[in-house]
C-alpha cells in the first residue's frame, strides 16, 4: 500500500459505523479499504495503548473481501463491511480465549460465541480482540499474558475494566465498534474513561452464550447480573449494533425471533422527564465528574426538558449499593479453592455484628447461605418494583458512572487494599462500585455518554439509566445530548 493511500484511509478511522455504512453503499470507499486504514492504525497505535491483544489481521482482510463482493453482488446487512473488535471474554474460534487467565494462555475454543457469530452474520470485519483484566474482575485492564492497556489520553492511568480494552480501540480509531460486557459497570465505566459510548442492556435482553471463562463450555446460562453490549463512539452506533445483539438464544427458544422492543418514549429533549441523582451516601462525588452531572443536567434544562434533582421515588441509595455488592461477591466466589474460601470464611466471622461498611458487606457475602442469597434476591425483588413506580414519574435518570475520571494504574495485588483518591481524600477501591451498581442490581438498561473533560483534560461521562426493556429511551437521549452537547472527541 502506498504512502499517500495511507493518508487518505486515514480519515475513515474515527467514522460513525452510520456514516461509514452510508460511505460503502454509496461506493464512496471499500471495506478493504476502511480495514486496511484500520489495521494501518493499529499497527501505528497500539504499541503504547496495547488495545488489542489477539490481533487477526489476515481474517479481517478475507473479511473485508467477503463484505465488498457481497455489496457487488447487492448485498445489504447492518454492518456489512464494518471493522470491529471483540473483548477477549467472546469465544472466537481459532483464537484465544484466556479471561487473562495465565492457566488457560492455551485455549483456542472451536466456535463462535452467538454474538459474534451475529456480528459476523450482520457482515461486521473483526479485526481482532481486545484487552481485559484477570478473570474481568478489575476496573483496570492489565494480565501477566497480554499486559497493560493504557488510557488514550493519559497513558499513565488505566482505560478501565473490564471492557477497557474496548474503550481504548474505539478512543484509538482501532474500528467503529466493539462488543463488551457489563457485571460492575465494565461497559460504562471504560466508556466514562475514555471518551466513549457503551450501553449495558436491561439483564436478559442480549444473550451471553460463549461469553465464558475458559475452559467451561458454551451454554445458554442466564447470569443474574452480568450483561453483553455494544460500544462505539456515537450513541447512534450503539442502537445500530443493539439490533444486532437483541434477540433471545435459538438453543432456548427454538428459532430467533426479533426483539420488539418498545419504542423511546420521546424524540425530543423538550419531551423527556429527567431525575438527576449526584449524591451518594456511601462515597463522594469528585468536582469533575459533579460538572459533567451538572453540564448535562443544564442542557436538558435549557432544551425544555422536565428536569428534577429530588424524588421520595428514589430507592434507597444505601441499600442498594449493599444488595448490589452482596450479589455481586457472593457470585465472584463461587469457583474459588476450598482452602480460599474457608480463609475468606475465617475473615467474616471475625467481623463485629456492628461492622455494617461495605466492606463487611463483601466479606459477609462471600460466604453467603442459598438461604442468605434468597433473602437478598427477595429485597431486590422490592428495589425492582420501586423502580417500576419511579419510571412511571420519570423517563430516565442522569447520574455518575463512578466519582473519578480514570485513575492512575495501580497493580497492587492485595485489591481491597487498594484505595481510590476523590478530590484528595481516600476510599476503599470497590466502593466506586455503588454508581455501577444502580442500574445493575435491578438489572436496568444505562447508557454511557460522554459530559465533557475534567481541568487535567481527562474524559468524564454520566449514565443515562431507563425503565426495564425500554432500552431505546435512554439511546434516544443519548443521541439527543450528543446533537445538543457534543459526543466523542479524539485524543
Amino acid at each position: 500500500m502506498r504512502e499517500a493511500d495511507t493518508v487518505e484511509f486515514m480519515n475513515w478511522d474515527f467514522e460513525s459505523a452510520a456514516d461509514l455504512s452510508t460511505a460503502l453503499r454509496a461506493g464512496d470507499v471499500s471495506s478493504v479499504e476502511v480495514t486496511e486504514a484500520a489495521i494501518a492504525r493499529i499497527e501505528r497505535d497500539d504499541k503504547v495503548v496495547n488495545a488489542i491483544c489477539v490481533p487477526d489481521f489476515g481474517r479481517a482482510r478475507k473479511a473485508a473481501r467477503r463484505a465488498d463482493e457481497a455489496r457487488a453482488r447487492g448485498e445489504d446487512r447492518p454492518l456489512l463491511g464494518i471493522p470491529v473488535t471483540v473483548k477477549e471474554c467472546y469465544n472466537v474460534a481459532g483464537m484465544p480465549t484466556t479471561w487473562g487467565m495465565p492457566a488457560h494462555r492455551d485455549y483456542v475454543p472451536t466456535e463462535d460465541a452467538l454474538q459474534v457469530a451475529r456480528l459476523e452474520a450482520a457482515g461486521a470485519v473483526v479485526l481482532g480482540k481486545t484487552n481485559v483484566p484477570l478473570g474481568l474482575q478489575d476496573i483496570q485492564s492489565f494480565n501477566e499474558i497480554y499486559g497493560t492497556t493504557n488510557n488514550p489520553w493519559d497513558h499513565t492511568r488505566t482505560s478501565g475494566g473490564s471492557s477497557g480494552g474496548s474503550a481504548a480501540a474505539l478512543a484509538s480509531g482501532f474500528g467503529a465498534l466493539s462488543l463488551g460486557s457489563d457485571l460492575a459497570g465494565s461497559l460504562r465505566t471504560p466508556a466514562h474513561f475514555c471518551g466513549v459510548y457503551a450501553h449495558k442492556p436491561t439483564v436478559g435482553l442480549a444473550p451471553t452464550r460463549g461469553m465464558v471463562a475458559p475452559p467451561a463450555p458454551a451454554l445458554p446460562v442466564d447470569f443474574d447480573l452480568a450483561v453483553v453490549g455494544p460500544m462505539a463512539r456515537t450513541a447512534r452506533d450503539l442502537t445500530l449494533l443493539l439490533d444486532v445483539m437483541a434477540g433471545p438464544d435459538p438453543l432456548t427458544h427454538g428459532v430467533a425471533y426479533d426483539v420488539a422492543l418498545p419504542p423511546a418514549r420521546h424524540e425530543r429533549l423538550s419531551e423527556f422527564r429527567v431525575l438527576v441523582i449526584e449524591d451518594h451516601p456511601l462515597i463522594p462525588t469528585g468536582s469533575a465528574v459533579r460538572a459533567g452531572v451538572h453540564r448535562v443536567a443544564e442542557a436538558l434544562a435549557e432544551a425544555g426538558a422536565r428536569v428534577e434533582r429530588r424524588s421520595p421515588l428514589v430507592p434507597d441509595l444505601t441499600e442498594a449499593a449493599t444488595l448490589y455488592l452482596q450479589l455481586l461477591f457472593s457470585g465472584s466466589v463461587a469457583y474459588f479453592p476450598v482452602d480460599e474460601y474457608e480463609q475468606l470464611r475465617r475473615r467474616a466471622s471475625e467481623l463485629s455484628v456492628a461492622d455494617q461498611s461495605l466492606d463487611a458487606a463483601r466479606s459477609r457475602a462471600m460466604v453467603f447461605s442459598h438461604r442468605d442469597w434468597l433473602a437478598v434476591n427477595n429485597r431486590r425483588e422490592l428495589h425492582r418494583h420501586g423502580w417500576r413506580q419511579l419510571f412511571a414519574e420519570f423517563d430516565a435518570v442522569v447520574c455518575p458512572i463512578t466519582p473519578t475520571p480514570a485513575f492512575p494504574h495501580d497493580h497492587d495485588p492485595d485489591v481491597l487494599g487498594r484505595r481510590i483518591d476523590i478530590d484528595g481524600a481516600e476510599y476503599p477501591y470497590f466502593d466506586q462500585l455503588v454508581w455501577a451498581g444502580l442500574a445493575t442490581m435491578p438489572g436496568l438498561p444505562a447508557t454511557a455518554v460522554p459530559a465533557g473533560r475534567s481541568p487535567e483534560g481527562l474524559p468524564v461521562g454520566v449514565q443515562l439509566i431507563g425503565p426495564m426493556f425500554e432500552d431505546r429511551t435512554p439511546l434516544r437521549l443519548a443521541e439527543l445530548l450528543e446533537q445538543k452537547i457534543g459526543g466523542f472527541q479524539a485524543p
